[in-house]
């Protein structure tokens, strides 16, 4: 009896196995405007399955300075099941090129259960680098992509896209006139968000719930998004992370300069014949042109180096930022910053505050300040100074001192413009809702490994292992704190992406995050450690009020 037994549940088994294997649910063939892709399908567990398309063009290959075209479609089925190139951008150390000129894909992440999903809220990924660099699959470790879309898609049952878009001197340079516009960078973004508005419903998506996300440029880039009015009615939620465009680094009011420095990198003129030679020049030499000095100092911030950004074109943007909330009343956004998102920042310009045995000069504090606030009085350096020394006593600590730099570059690159936005978001807002928010799980170097002291909270860029999380798919590599700081951040960003309120979804969340409005400026500091307390209010107010009342950018007036 016991043999047969054993033989009938092998049966059943080999049955469960093959009824799974036949109908594992998978889109297949998928028919989109420019022809038929076919991406790859993958088992997630019993009964969930996921298909995966990878480098699916959403323009044709971009002409020198000029704004994306329709892709011309192709004959047969496309395999979708590779990365594409990134765009052309300069290397890490910036002493060579990387990526082509032929980058203008997208990849998906389509969740499935028993059945093939329908209507799906849909997350579009936007990412970061500065406007220099980057690529919609982020950096690889071991065939490990850090933009992955898988975790946040089975978890939160969304569908996740990511897309490229170009950086450095081909995607920002400008002339500062109709000559060479700009912003053509940004024109792809907005070139996939249409695609994706017209194409993802063949995929299981639903176009009229379409949430960007992205973070530091790609944080400014979905924040330019909202305010253009060529994305009206295709934009339903918004999230910014650690970047917004009020940032100091998120227009360039002086485009015309850079583009004469870069015409004669490349001998070009720079009188009226420039934009014509420029469009003739070596793609690779007018990339390494536009690449960044990687040194500073307090007298001279890297801040100031990151000139190839967005401007204000007339067009893609009719006016300055803070000018055009108006266009984004109907869009729900999420916008925060990592706790010592300045540090990266800081730590360029004042190296000393990474060392625990060396003192930071307190006159290097000052010398920041003053670069900061250079275009104002003297007065405005001495109010800055007492500002953040009022809490110091009489003989602050080395690590006081360090930490107040970083809460210099902190407030000044990040927190202050995206506090100013969020205001405005919230002041203009009809039926869109506003959410602000402080990461601050410590890093995990933290005084294990330089430049990381051992009173680190989160750098800039920290926040995104966790938001993709890599805490579950490389288990060996964190702890368990970080499993469930990464769980609240999916749950957190998924909810908010299938209903507009980051509480409600089928993910729980450690507490009820209240939404900011233009009088109640209440924020959730997320990280592993939280609960219903960790709800706070005014987020480093009298910073926001100094720094607001002398940057005329931000658009926000101080009682």
């Amino acid at each position: 009896l016991r043999s047969v037994t054993m033989a009938l549940c092998g049966i059943a088994v080999a049955v469960a196995v093959f009824l799974e294997t036949v109908s594992a649910t998978s889109l297949g063939v998928v028919h989109t405007e420019g022809g038929k892709v076919e991406g790859k399908n993958i088992r997630l567990g019993f009964r969930r399955h996921m298909d995966i398309f990878k480098g699916i063009p959403f323009a044709d290959v971009p002409e020198r300075f000029e704004k994306p075209k329709p892709h011309p479609g192709w004959d047969g089925v496309l395999k979708a099941t590779e990365y594409r190139n990134r765009c052309l951008q300069v290397n890490l150390p910036m002493t060579d090129t990387r990526g082509s000129e032929d980058c203008l894909y997208l990849n998906i992440w389509i969740p499935h259960g028993t059945s093939v999903s329908t209507d799906l809220p849909v997350m579009l990924w936007i990412y970061g680098g500065g406007f220099l660099a980057g690529g919609s699959m982020g950096a690889n470790f071991l065939d490990n992509y850090l933009y992955s879309g898988q975790e946040i898609a089975e978890r939160g049952k969304v569908i996740v896209v990511t897309v490229g878009y170009r950086v450095g001197t081909l995607g920002f340079l400008s002339s500062g006139d109709s000559g060479l516009p700009g912003n053509f960078g940004l024109w792809d973004q907005q070139a996939a968000i249409a695609w994706v508005h017209r194409n993802i419903r063949s995929f299981g998506g639903d176009p009229d719930n379409i949430t960007l996300f992205g973070e530091s440029a790609g944080g400014a880039s979905v924040s330019f998004q909202t305010l253009t009015p060529h994305n009206k009615g295709m934009i339903r939620r918004a999230i910014s992370q650690s970047g917004v465009a009020l940032c100091p680094w998120g227009v360039n009011r002086n485009p015309r300069k850079l583009a004469e420095e870069i015409a004669l990198k490349v001998n070009c003129p720079t009188d009226d014949k420039m934009v014509a030679c420029l469009r003739m020049a070596d793609p690779k030499q007018l990339t390494l042109a536009g690449s960044l000095d990687i040194t500073g100092s307090p007298d001279h911030p890297i801040l100031f180096s990151l000139d190839l950004s967005p401007v204000v074109d007339g067009d893609f943007l009719p006016d300055e930022p803070y000018k055009l909330f108006h266009n984004a009343a109907d869009i729900d956004y999420i916008a925060g910053v990592n706790d010592m998102d300045g540090h990266l920042f800081a730590a360029i310009d004042v190296p000393t505050i990474n060392s625990q045995l060396v003192d930071t000069p307190i006159d290097d504090l000052k010398r920041l300040l003053a670069s900061y606030t250079k275009e104002n009085s003297a007065e405005a350096l001495d109010i800055a100074f007492s500002t953040y020394t009022s809490n110091w006593g009489t003989s602050p600590s080395r690590e006081t001192v360090k930490k107040t730099v970083v809460d210099v570059g902190t407030d000044y690159i990040f927190l202050v413009a995206t506090q100013a936005a969020l205001y405005l978001h919230a002041l203009h807002a009809n039926t869109g809702r506003t959410y602000s928010y402080m990461f601050s799980e410590p890093n995990r170097l933290g005084g294990i490994a330089l430049p990381y002291p051992s009173w680190m909270g989160a750098d800039h860029a920290d926040d995104l292992q966790y938001v993709f999380g890599k805490p579950f798919t490389t288990p060996l590599g964190y702890w368990p704190r970080h499993r469930d700081v990464s769980g609240y951040m999916i749950a957190y960003w998924t909810n908010f992406a299938k209903t507009g309120d980051p509480n409600k979804g089928e993910l729980s969340v450690p507490a009820t995050w209240p939404q900011f409005t233009s009088t109640g400026h209440q924020y959730l500091e997320i990280n592993s450690k939280m609960d219903p307390t960790y709800v706070k209010e005014r987020m480093r107010l009298r910073y926001v009020q100094f720094w607001s009342s002398i940057i005329p950018n931000l658009g926000v007036t101080t009682e």
